[in-house]
């Protein structure tokens, strides 16, 4: 097996913001702009997103798959339009989930 690497390791919280083994590269929950509209919290989480993946060379395009959790389901469509815009057609397997813990 490949050496695992860990990124973004924060012991108080006991979780790695990202960890890679062999050609993979799994990221832990990536957040913005809390308190804003959906929108813009969307866009903030890809932010985050972009920010971690280019820390270690890779960009949006390098994103197969990720889970969304929301407030409330019915604002898909909002991140659909933001998903549009940020992956250039490029677009990953996502799966969306409505839970009480988004905020």
């Amino acid at each position: 097996m490949s050496e695992i690497i860990r990124y973004d390791v924060n012991d108080q919280w006991a979780h790695s913001g990202m960890v890679e083994a062999g050609d993979f590269l799994f990221m832990s929950y990536c957040v913005g702009n809390i308190g804003q509209p959906i929108e813009n919290q969307i866009n903030g989480a890809f932010d985050h997103l972009s920010k971690r993946l280019s820390s270690i060379g890779l960009t949006l395009e390098s994103v197969v798959k990720f889970d969304a959790l929301f407030k409330n389901i019915w604002d898909i469509p909002i991140m659909k339009k933001v998903i549009k815009k940020r992956f250039d057609g490029k677009y990953p397997a996502r799966k969306s989930i409505q839970t009480e813990f988004a905020g």
